[in-house]
């Protein structure tokens, strides 16, 4: 884990995926011109060694472990919403996850005209785990974009340029 390497209730972490499907979501990252990366996963920690994270089959409570392998990058919670944001992100376990909200996403960065773009990535039926830990900031109280961008439209990369600008 880089930099601090405790993290509290409410920091968003930024990993890497292996795999193919850590090659595709970095390859979209790359069309969507946030280059070609190694941060393309997001979770929020709880506490006490747990975190939650958008999945294929759904947001779940995890163990930190699982990424202990792996360099970590955090952003850290401002103290005042830690409590808010851990508590949201508990609260979104079983949200179910759509990968066509990248494809969503990258439509909207290249200004296609697609009626209804931005309620499909808006609806709170499903999340991918950047727009998850962005979330559960927005729940907790805590603004991460103040880009006018649209709700939801957030990839890994987003988070990990706002926590190497915290660095």
């Amino acid at each position: 884990m880089s930099g601090v390497t405790e993290p509290g209730p409410g920091d968003i972490g930024i990993t890497s995926i292996r795999g193919p499907v850590g090659r595709l979501i970095s390859l979209g990252e790359w069309c969507l011109g946030d280059g070609f990366g190694t941060w393309d996963h997001a979770f929020v920690y709880l506490g006490q060694s747990q975190i939650v994270e958008a999945e294929p089959g759904g947001a779940r409570i995890a163990e930190l472990t699982e990424y202990s392998d792996r360099a970590v990058l955090w952003l850290r919670c401002p103290d005042q919403y830690r409590t808010g944001v851990a508590l949201a992100a508990a609260h979104l376990e079983g949200t179910p996850y759509s990968a066509a909200d990248y494809f969503a996403i990258a439509a909207h960065r290249f200004h296609l005209p697609i009626p209804g773009l931005r309620d499909y990535v808006a609806a709170s039926g499903h999340l991918i785990c950047s727009a998850l830990a962005d979330r559960a900031a927005q729940l907790g109280g805590w603004q991460l974009f103040d880009d006018g961008r649209w709700s939801g439209y957030v990839v890994p990369a987003d988070l990990a340029k706002l926590a190497r600008q915290q660095a």
